[in-house]
């Protein structure tokens, strides 16, 4: 092999080196996007949690609250049969 044909080889290999390099770099930016998505995502997704967390809370104290009409009914009721 001459040292024209090496020259040739290692200018392949360079050019195949430097488009590996850019896809790369290409995917790295692609993920580095997806990441931030994900995590604007998770932050969305943290404050619908909480939201439904505190929903959750203000149900149960309805629940509670009915709960102790029923029972006063209940009572009413139990004095009207009597």
């Amino acid at each position: 092999m001459n040292i024209d044909e090496r020259l040739e080889r290692l200018s392949d290999r360079h050019e195949a080196l430097s488009n590996t390099v850019e896809l790369l770099t290409h995917d790295i930016d692609a993920l580095r996007a997806e990441g931030k998505e994900t995590g604007e995502k998770i932050r969305a997704l943290a404050i619908v949690a909480e939201q439904n967390e505190v929903r959750a809370g203000q149900m149960m104290d309805a629940i509670r609250i009915l709960a102790r009409v029923v029972e006063a009914h209940e009572h009413r009721l139990d004095a009207l049969e009597t």
